[in-house]
């Protein structure tokens, strides 16, 4: 695979005994190739190869051919701005990136904040290293939520990317410090999350919202507080921060859901780890990020 500037993004598969007579077309749907990355490649620029023979996707394959895949080239996203701000990188190859997202930054730019987020920094990463590729995030965090955030270098990566988190095998977990004691020592809390109707901001448990699932484990409680780590079952917007204080635990910092400022000024969550499968290698990959020095002071209250 190759995705420098002015180099195309290719994948290569060799044919098996068991796929032997099948369209390529079949073939590349099996692969996780979209329709709609099929229809780029074809009028976008790209192209489709076997045994480096320009071929169309009613091609028949035989046993051991080789089969690219040269997708169009990406431009930058319209409208983002490169800015050189640091950028603390968990891990990289040329398929993806695991970055770690300091509090008070936005994933991306938004009206209230249309600089200085992890995506501006990264389309400067991305420039200053010769990347062909527009910023596609896979799991983005809040603006004052700390933590791994899983990048893909190119759309068709966020696309088997997504279809992992969609079947519940991209895995996050985090830790907070909540608000008074915890009577259970671990458990889930179920319960649907719909946009709050006099915000546009606010979440909120509603009977029509969408199914939410949170599962979460004390690590330790004392002095009314608890440190907790969670897991998510669900995606939704504000999701561990909707359910918190739905419950009556709400994030420390978290003023917007009814947490206290007194003692960090920032919601006190933090994604410590992320799981997934690599979607080019197939390896299961997990990577860990401890607290920032706010968190762990933070954790002093309760140790």
């Amino acid at each position: 695979m190759s995705n420098k500037t002015g180099s195309p993004f290719l994948l290569n598969w060799d044919v098996a005994k068991k796929d032997a007579g099948k369209l390529l077309r079949t073939f590349l749907f099996e692969q996780g190739i979209s329709k709609r990355a099929l229809t780029a490649i074809k009028f976008d620029g790209g192209k489709l190869t076997v045994n480096k023979e320009e071929v169309t996707v009613r091609h028949v394959l035989k046993t051991g051919d080789t089969v690219t895949a040269e997708f169009p080239l990406e431009t930058g996203s319209i409208g983002l701005l490169p800015e050189k701000l640091p950028l603390h990188i968990s891990y990289e190859d040329d398929y993806l990136m695991v970055l770690v997202k300091p509090a008070n930054m936005n994933t991306i730019p938004s009206r209230e904040h249309p600089t200085r987020s992890l995506a501006n920094a990264l389309l400067w990463y991305y420039q200053e290293h010769s990347i062909a590729a527009t910023i596609h995030v896979v799991t983005r965090l809040d603006r004052d939520t700390s933590g791994l955030v899983l990048v893909a270098k190119h759309r068709h990566i966020h696309h088997l990317l997504s279809e992992q988190q969609k079947a519940g095998k991209v895995l996050r977990r985090y830790e907070a410090v909540v608000e008074g004691d915890f009577q259970e020592e671990q458990g889930e809390i179920e319960a649907p999350i719909g946009r709050k109707e006099t915000s546009i901001i606010e979440r909120e448990v509603r009977e029509d919202g969408q199914y939410a699932c949170t599962k979460f484990k004390v690590l330790q409680s004392g002095k009314n507080f608890t440190h907790l780590s969670l897991q998510l079952l669900t995606g939704r917007t504000h999701q561990i921060r909707v359910h918190l204080a739905y419950i009556g635990h709400p994030l420390c910092g978290d003023d917007l859901y009814g947490g206290q400022l007194d003692r960090i000024t920032r919601q006190a969550l933090h994604c410590c780890q992320i799981t997934f499968i690599h979607p080019i290698t197939g390896a299961t990959l997990t990577f860990n990020e401890k607290p920032p020095a706010d968190f762990l002071q933070l954790l002093t209250l309760i140790y």
